[in-house]
């Protein structure tokens, strides 16, 4: 990952002036520890064609395509149009062939280039045509408009802060916090909507005045008016008429090409692999592609309840890959400061602790790694999800739900086991005289 920062003023008393970027540039150097870069332009009230906003872009850099080239922020031919930008497009060489076969030169073999040429004809519209993650920020001279946006999930994050005079935007909430003045009001709003949901959603932060961009949206300032506005939404309207052949050969093709994309790199690449479905399943496809063995690794606990680690053997002796496991104490009291400063804001999701220590370990042999996040979301793996089913059953035999809603369930004796057969049942009775969405939170 690469990190951004920057903004943009039409009132000279809100200048970033080049220490401030500095700053804010070097805190993300964790995001990027190969490479950095600033671009600087001042407020300019006398210009022939009007004024013209300040600007202040940095960037550091993981390098993954075009290591030795593909420096940030990068301009178009007549440097109008510059780009900062952390993520990856997939389709770029799709993209790059159109734009060349357009008139556009290009100077480096990156996908960041194919951003600067792609906005320079479709304008706002460029945003519809990547396919990657990404969070990207664009100034565009000519226009006098600083232009945000976001891929279309929100895979990767992207904060700022308005205020009179000014637009700062970061990948941290960190990066912003180095601009001196700026507070670190905490927004009641947030910290309720964090005990809720166990994170806080977008468009808020933890901060109040700071928020995040939403996925699938771009935001547009002219050093005057903020406009944020959607490029994408998944459409669950359409249905389409398939029998499950047909979705699952479907499936496989999306599969294969999706790892396929990811797997361009100039870097040393691997995979976690837990030995569950999702990560079996991409290591397995990236092992058909690649011309070497891939190298996969597995974090494992003392606690046998915890430790998936024989599961992750097992596949990776199957697939013949190049595995590496790690057994760990885990110690989250000792790591919780670093994790704090990472996350900048409350995160209550336990398996920050794993892929910490997994992440860790797992750099010290390559700069990539695919994993299989996600998967259980878009496939209702999770058990809360067979939960809401079978309560669903329930509301339409009334009968079994007043046996299983009585109180007395909760008067047996629980288990110290967290994921005991007990303990399950127990939950599930306790919230299922509740409605279906309070249930769900439940």
């Amino acid at each position: 990952m690469c990190g951004i920062t920057g903004a943009i003023w039409s009132d000279p008393d809100r200048a970033i002036h080049p220490p401030v970027l500095q700053r804010m540039t070097d805190v993300l150097r964790h995001r990027g520890p190969d490479d950095e870069g600033t671009y600087q332009s001042e407020y300019q009230c006398q210009s022939p064609d009007g004024s013209v906003p300040g600007v202040a872009l940095g960037f550091r850099r993981l390098s993954i395509i075009d290591v030795g080239g593909g420096r940030q922020p990068l301009s178009n031919e007549d440097d109008t149009v510059w780009v900062v930008f952390n993520g990856e497009i997939y389709n770029f060489l799709e993209l790059r062939h159109r734009l060349e076969g357009a008139g556009h030169r290009f100077r480096t073999r990156s996908d960041t280039e194919t951003i600067v040429h792609l906005y320079e004809d479709e304008g706002l519209d460029c945003f519809r045509h990547f396919n990657g993650m990404f969070a990207i920020a664009i100034w565009d001279r000519p226009r006098r408009r600083l232009v945000l946006g976001r891929d279309r999930l929100g895979k990767k994050p992207l904060y700022f802060l308005q205020q009179p005079g000014r637009l700062a935007f970061a990948s941290e909430l960190k990066s912003l916090l180095e601009i001196p003045g700026v507070a670190r009001d905490v927004d009641p709003t947030a910290v309720d909507q964090y005990l809720t949901y166990q994170y806080v959603p977008h468009p808020r932060t933890i901060f109040r005045g700071i928020s995040k961009l939403p996925p699938g949206h771009l935001a547009e300032y002219d050093g005057d008016r903020l406009r944020v506005q959607s490029y994408w939404e998944p459409d669950f309207q359409q249905e389409i008429s398939i029998d499950e052949p047909e979705a699952c050969e479907r499936l496989r093709e999306l599969l294969e090409s999706s790892v396929a994309m990811r797997l361009q790199s100039e870097v040393p690449l691997g995979a976690f692999l837990s030995g569950g479905v999702d990560s079996s399943l991409i290591v397995a496809i990236a092992q058909q592609k690649m011309q070497r063995p891939m190298k996969t690794f597995s974090i494992g606990f003392p606690i046998a309840q915890y430790d998936e680690t024989h599961y992750a053997r097992r596949v990776a002796q199957h697939l013949k890959t190049e595995h590496h496991e790690f057994q760990v104490t885990p110690a989250g009291m000792e790591i919780l400061p670093q994790l704090v400063w990472h996350y900048d804001e409350p995160f209550a999701d336990s398996s920050a602790i794993p892929t910490w220590y997994v992440s860790q370990r797992t750099r010290e042999h390559v700069t990539v790694a695919l994993s299989g996040d996600g998967g259980d979301e878009l496939f209702a793996g999770y058990p809360r999800y067979q939960a809401v089913a079978l309560a669903a059953g329930l509301d339409r035999f009334w009968p079994l739900r007043v046996v299983f809603g009585a109180g007395f369930w909760q008067s047996l004796p629980s288990s110290t086991r967290q994921k005991s057969a007990l303990r399950r049942l127990k939950r599930f009775c306790e919230v299922l005289r509740t409605p279906p969405l309070q249930r769900y939170l439940d």
